[in-house]
């Protein structure tokens, strides 16, 4: 496991060995990855294979062993490559609190485009420099709030654990509608048979569908967290 993880920082990090003179390579690892992304964007993670890379760039299996040794590590570049590096703020983000919001946002825009990277980015792993450029515009936004490095860490998990978390429920949801409609739904339906088992619950749905409260819960948990942190950035503020 040592060995994989090193030869997946060196794809990704580099120093990549130079190029001996004679004939130039036909491959490159951007090509790869490209040829890697397309495969999973039409038909997903688990029908990539070297053997599928290779038939679509239009070599053998062995020529691109040369350039990446295996299955783990291509997925590794197609995920860096598919995130891709993190935009800057834009000027009218505002605050902490603003920049956060845009980035979330932009994170969910992207496991929309490439869904299967919510598959490939599980576990401890090496993680290239365009997803760490992620990871660094967030901890970066809150510079300055006197959280602690550990809390702005934790704040930029939790946010893109709530990302992960909103779009993974979007991909399992069938196309007539919403994952948050179509579990009220199913709920509804269990609640007019069972709901004097579970009144609270059957209360709650109710109002919702009165009030069109429902496929709210992207927008709810982000307001949530970033409500918490504010509290969180007033305390600390107030005990300096």
């Amino acid at each position: 496991m040592a060995d994989e993880h090193a030869e997946v920082a060196r794809l990704l990090w580099g120093p990549h060995p130079k190029r001996a003179r004679g004939p130039r390579p036909t491959l490159d690892l951007e090509r790869i990855a490209r040829a890697g992304t397309e495969i999973a964007d039409a038909e997903g993670l688990a029908d990539v294979s070297m053997q599928r890379v290779a038939a679509h760039l239009g070599v053998t299996k062995m020529a691109l062993y040369r350039y990446v040794p295996g299955k783990a590590e291509l997925v590794a570049l197609m995920a860096d490559a598919a995130i891709g590096p993190c935009p800057p703020p834009e000027a009218s983000s505002g605050g902490w609190r603003g920049q956060l919001e845009e980035w979330a946002r932009l994170l969910a825009e992207g496991f929309g485009r490439h869904p299967w990277v919510l598959e490939a980015t599980v576990g401890p792993r090496v993680m290239g420099p365009a997803e760490l450029s992620w990871l660094e515009r967030a901890v970066a936004a809150l510079d300055g709030t006197g959280l602690s490095g550990a809390e702005r860490m934790d704040a930029a998990v939790l946010l893109a654990g709530h990302v992960r978390a909103i779009t993974q429920q979007a991909r399992a949801a069938s196309p007539e509608g919403s994952p948050e409609a179509q579990l009220g739904v199913i709920l509804g339906d269990l609640m007019q048979a069972h709901g004097e088992r579970f009144p609270a619950l059957t209360a709650a749905l109710a109002s919702a569908a009165r009030s069109g409260g429902q496929d709210q819960a992207w927008e709810f948990g982000l307001q949530r967290i970033l409500d918490g942190l504010a509290a969180l950035i007033d305390r600390r503020s107030r005990t300096r």
